[in-house]
Protein backbone atom coordinates (compact mmCIF):
# COMPACT_ATOMS: atom_id res chain seq x y z
CA UNK A 1 0.00 0.00 0.00
CA UNK A 2 0.94 3.46 -0.46
CA UNK A 3 2.65 5.13 2.39
CA UNK A 4 1.63 8.19 1.28
CA UNK A 5 -2.76 7.09 1.51
CA UNK A 6 -3.63 8.62 4.73
CA UNK A 7 -5.65 5.48 6.66
CA UNK A 8 -7.40 8.94 8.48
CA UNK A 9 -9.24 9.53 5.24
CA UNK A 10 -8.94 6.58 3.58
CA UNK A 11 -9.62 3.70 5.89
CA UNK A 12 -11.28 1.64 3.16
CA UNK A 13 -8.48 2.25 0.48
CA UNK A 14 -5.93 0.73 3.36
CA UNK A 15 -7.93 -2.25 4.30
CA UNK A 16 -8.67 -3.01 0.52
CA UNK A 17 -5.08 -2.45 -0.70
CA UNK A 18 -5.32 0.52 -2.85
CA UNK A 19 -7.78 2.24 -4.61
CA UNK A 20 -8.54 -0.36 -7.11
CA UNK A 21 -9.61 -3.24 -5.18
CA UNK A 22 -11.26 -0.81 -3.10
CA UNK A 23 -13.86 0.10 -6.05
CA UNK A 24 -14.15 -3.77 -6.76
CA UNK A 25 -15.62 -4.15 -3.20
CA UNK A 26 -17.47 -1.43 -3.13
CA UNK A 27 -19.18 -2.47 -6.80
CA UNK A 28 -19.88 -5.37 -5.05
CA UNK A 29 -21.84 -4.55 -2.34
CA UNK A 30 -23.75 -1.90 -4.88
CA UNK A 31 -25.03 -5.49 -6.77
CA UNK A 32 -23.09 -3.57 -9.97
CA UNK A 33 -20.76 -5.30 -12.80
CA UNK A 34 -17.30 -3.06 -12.72
CA UNK A 35 -13.92 -4.08 -14.46
CA UNK A 36 -11.08 -2.25 -12.85
CA UNK A 37 -8.01 -1.97 -14.72
CA UNK A 38 -4.57 -0.81 -14.13
CA UNK A 39 -4.40 3.41 -14.17
CA UNK A 40 -1.06 5.46 -15.90
CA UNK A 41 1.52 4.81 -13.14
CA UNK A 42 -0.31 1.80 -11.65
CA UNK A 43 -0.26 2.95 -8.18
CA UNK A 44 -2.57 2.17 -5.15
CA UNK A 45 -3.96 5.74 -5.28
CA UNK A 46 -5.21 5.80 -9.00
CA UNK A 47 -7.50 3.43 -10.85
CA UNK A 48 -9.52 3.09 -14.44
CA UNK A 49 -12.70 1.66 -14.51
CA UNK A 50 -13.36 0.03 -17.83
CA UNK A 51 -15.07 0.42 -20.92
CA UNK A 52 -16.77 -1.45 -23.36
CA UNK A 53 -17.88 1.48 -25.80
CA UNK A 54 -15.35 1.91 -28.74
CA UNK A 55 -13.42 4.96 -28.34
CA UNK A 56 -14.13 5.38 -24.81
CA UNK A 57 -11.08 5.33 -22.91
CA UNK A 58 -11.51 3.53 -18.86
CA UNK A 59 -12.68 6.14 -16.24
CA UNK A 60 -9.67 7.40 -14.58
CA UNK A 61 -9.78 7.85 -10.41
CA UNK A 62 -7.61 8.99 -8.27
CA UNK A 63 -7.72 10.27 -4.92
CA UNK A 64 -7.18 13.63 -3.29
CA UNK A 65 -3.65 14.03 -1.06
CA UNK A 66 -4.86 16.59 1.52
CA UNK A 67 -8.37 15.75 1.89
CA UNK A 68 -11.06 12.51 1.06
CA UNK A 69 -11.81 13.26 -2.39
CA UNK A 70 -12.01 10.85 -5.41
CA UNK A 71 -11.47 12.55 -8.70
CA UNK A 72 -12.61 11.64 -12.03
CA UNK A 73 -12.13 11.93 -15.96
CA UNK A 74 -13.12 10.17 -18.88
CA UNK A 75 -12.05 10.67 -22.18
CA UNK A 76 -13.59 9.55 -25.62
CA UNK A 77 -12.12 9.87 -28.97
CA UNK A 78 -9.08 12.24 -27.88
CA UNK A 79 -11.36 15.26 -25.96
CA UNK A 80 -12.00 15.31 -22.49
CA UNK A 81 -15.78 14.35 -21.84
CA UNK A 82 -16.35 14.21 -18.26
CA UNK A 83 -14.35 15.75 -15.10
CA UNK A 84 -15.24 16.07 -11.68
CA UNK A 85 -14.65 14.98 -7.80
CA UNK A 86 -16.85 13.50 -4.92
CA UNK A 87 -16.11 12.68 -1.68
CA UNK A 88 -18.59 9.62 -2.08
CA UNK A 89 -17.00 6.71 -3.50
CA UNK A 90 -20.11 4.91 -4.40
CA UNK A 91 -20.80 7.71 -6.45
CA UNK A 92 -18.02 7.08 -8.60
CA UNK A 93 -18.59 3.67 -9.08
CA UNK A 94 -22.21 4.41 -10.30
CA UNK A 95 -20.84 6.79 -12.59
CA UNK A 96 -18.34 4.54 -13.48
CA UNK A 97 -20.68 1.75 -14.76
CA UNK A 98 -23.01 4.20 -16.74
CA UNK A 99 -19.52 5.43 -18.46
CA UNK A 100 -18.41 1.87 -19.16
CA UNK A 101 -22.15 0.73 -20.68
CA UNK A 102 -22.23 3.77 -22.86
CA UNK A 103 -24.57 6.45 -21.30
CA UNK A 104 -24.85 9.58 -23.39
CA UNK A 105 -23.15 12.75 -21.59
CA UNK A 106 -26.02 14.28 -21.17
CA UNK A 107 -27.58 11.03 -18.46
CA UNK A 108 -24.33 10.79 -17.00
CA UNK A 109 -24.49 14.90 -16.20
CA UNK A 110 -28.17 14.52 -14.85
CA UNK A 111 -27.86 11.85 -13.04
CA UNK A 112 -24.54 12.25 -11.54
CA UNK A 113 -24.34 16.46 -10.44
CA UNK A 114 -20.27 15.77 -9.81
CA UNK A 115 -19.58 15.28 -13.32
CA UNK A 116 -18.99 17.83 -15.87
CA UNK A 117 -19.30 17.79 -19.37
CA UNK A 118 -17.60 20.56 -21.29
CA UNK A 119 -18.63 21.95 -24.54
CA UNK A 120 -16.08 20.50 -27.02
CA UNK A 121 -17.49 17.57 -25.21
CA UNK A 122 -21.09 17.97 -26.38
CA UNK A 123 -20.17 19.17 -29.40
CA UNK A 124 -18.74 15.96 -30.15
CA UNK A 125 -21.89 14.02 -29.87
CA UNK A 126 -23.00 15.97 -32.38
CA UNK A 127 -20.36 15.10 -34.94
CA UNK A 128 -16.67 16.39 -36.07
CA UNK A 129 -18.23 19.11 -37.98
CA UNK A 130 -19.57 20.42 -34.45
CA UNK A 131 -15.94 19.99 -32.86
CA UNK A 132 -14.56 22.04 -35.64
CA UNK A 133 -17.07 25.05 -36.14
CA UNK A 134 -17.12 25.17 -31.81
CA UNK A 135 -13.29 25.34 -32.15
CA UNK A 136 -12.84 27.92 -34.48
CA UNK A 137 -15.40 29.93 -33.18
CA UNK A 138 -13.05 29.99 -29.87
CA UNK A 139 -10.11 31.15 -31.68
CA UNK A 140 -11.41 33.68 -33.25
CA UNK A 141 -12.86 35.07 -30.36
CA UNK A 142 -9.22 34.41 -28.74
CA UNK A 143 -7.52 35.96 -31.73
CA UNK A 144 -10.31 39.26 -31.05
CA UNK A 145 -9.30 39.70 -27.60
CA UNK A 146 -5.51 40.27 -28.84
CA UNK A 147 -5.50 43.14 -30.05
CA UNK A 148 -1.38 43.33 -29.48
CA UNK A 149 -0.99 40.90 -31.78
CA UNK A 150 -2.77 41.56 -35.21
CA UNK A 151 -0.37 39.19 -36.91
CA UNK A 152 -2.33 36.28 -35.20
CA UNK A 153 -5.45 37.93 -35.87
CA UNK A 154 -4.77 38.36 -39.24
CA UNK A 155 -3.71 34.67 -39.78
CA UNK A 156 -6.92 33.20 -37.89
CA UNK A 157 -9.27 35.20 -39.94
CA UNK A 158 -7.04 34.40 -43.20
CA UNK A 159 -7.09 30.76 -42.70
CA UNK A 160 -11.07 30.73 -42.06
CA UNK A 161 -11.42 32.61 -45.53
CA UNK A 162 -10.29 29.24 -46.81
CA UNK A 163 -12.18 26.49 -46.91
CA UNK A 164 -9.44 23.39 -47.01
CA UNK A 165 -8.56 24.59 -44.00
CA UNK A 166 -11.45 25.74 -42.25
CA UNK A 167 -12.68 22.00 -42.90
CA UNK A 168 -9.87 20.76 -39.71
CA UNK A 169 -9.59 21.19 -36.43
CA UNK A 170 -7.37 24.01 -35.98
CA UNK A 171 -5.81 24.76 -32.41
CA UNK A 172 -2.45 27.15 -31.02
CA UNK A 173 0.22 27.02 -29.82
CA UNK A 174 2.18 30.19 -28.81
CA UNK A 175 0.18 31.93 -31.50
CA UNK A 176 1.10 29.34 -34.24
CA UNK A 177 -1.33 27.20 -35.75
CA UNK A 178 -1.88 24.06 -36.30
CA UNK A 179 -4.34 22.25 -38.28
CA UNK A 180 -5.44 18.64 -38.20
CA UNK A 181 -7.17 15.96 -39.62
CA UNK A 182 -8.94 14.44 -36.46
CA UNK A 183 -10.31 16.31 -33.44
CA UNK A 184 -9.17 14.29 -30.76
CA UNK A 185 -5.29 14.72 -29.25
CA UNK A 186 -2.76 13.80 -30.20
CA UNK A 187 -3.81 15.42 -33.17
CA UNK A 188 -2.85 14.50 -36.71
CA UNK A 189 -1.07 17.70 -37.88
CA UNK A 190 -1.40 18.51 -41.30
CA UNK A 191 0.61 21.88 -41.45
CA UNK A 192 1.04 24.73 -39.22
CA UNK A 193 1.48 28.30 -39.81
CA UNK A 194 3.30 30.99 -37.34
CA UNK A 195 2.49 34.33 -37.72
CA UNK A 196 4.90 37.48 -38.46
CA UNK A 197 5.90 38.65 -35.36
CA UNK A 198 8.58 41.33 -35.33
CA UNK A 199 11.20 40.84 -38.01
CA UNK A 200 10.33 37.40 -39.09
CA UNK A 201 7.98 36.62 -42.25
CA UNK A 202 5.05 33.82 -41.45
CA UNK A 203 6.01 31.09 -41.67
CA UNK A 204 4.30 27.58 -42.90
CA UNK A 205 5.55 24.60 -40.89
CA UNK A 206 5.04 20.81 -40.75
CA UNK A 207 5.86 18.78 -37.17
CA UNK A 208 8.58 19.36 -36.03
CA UNK A 209 7.71 22.89 -36.01
CA UNK A 210 11.26 23.91 -36.39
CA UNK A 211 11.66 23.78 -39.56
CA UNK A 212 10.01 25.86 -41.97
CA UNK A 213 8.79 24.50 -45.92
CA UNK A 214 7.76 28.15 -46.52
CA UNK A 215 7.68 31.77 -45.90
CA UNK A 216 5.21 34.64 -46.56
CA UNK A 217 4.99 38.41 -46.53
CA UNK A 218 1.50 38.09 -45.52
CA UNK A 219 -1.09 35.76 -44.17
CA UNK A 220 -3.24 35.06 -46.87
CA UNK A 221 0.21 34.16 -49.15
CA UNK A 222 0.93 32.22 -46.29
CA UNK A 223 -2.33 30.22 -45.88
CA UNK A 224 -2.26 30.10 -50.13
CA UNK A 225 1.15 28.16 -49.81
CA UNK A 226 -0.23 25.86 -46.65
CA UNK A 227 -2.77 25.09 -48.81
CA UNK A 228 -0.84 23.85 -51.38
CA UNK A 229 0.78 21.54 -49.13
CA UNK A 230 -2.41 19.88 -47.92
CA UNK A 231 -2.79 16.41 -49.43
CA UNK A 232 -5.17 16.45 -52.41
CA UNK A 233 -7.60 14.27 -51.22
CA UNK A 234 -7.71 15.30 -48.05
CA UNK A 235 -11.33 16.01 -45.95
CA UNK A 236 -13.04 17.57 -43.45
CA UNK A 237 -11.05 16.69 -40.16
CA UNK A 238 -12.52 13.60 -38.37
CA UNK A 239 -13.17 12.03 -34.86
CA UNK A 240 -10.34 10.13 -33.12
CA UNK A 241 -6.78 10.72 -32.48
CA UNK A 242 -3.19 10.28 -34.60
CA UNK A 243 -2.98 7.07 -32.53
CA UNK A 244 -5.97 5.29 -34.36
CA UNK A 245 -3.64 5.60 -37.81
CA UNK A 246 -2.38 2.38 -36.20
Amino acid sequence: MDPDVDPDAYPDLVAAGGLGAALEQLAAVLGVGLTVVPHEGRTSRSAGIASSVPGRRPLSVSIAAEQRFFIVSGWSEGIESVTGGTTDPAEVVLAGVAWGRGAPLGELEARFPFLRVGERAKAAERGPAAVVALQWRSLRRRAAGAPDVPEFGDLVEAAHAEPRLRQLYVFSSHWTLGFSSCTGYPFRTEVAIAPALGVSPYRVMRRPYRTAIGEAATAGEAVAFAVSRLPADLGPAVAGTAEDDG
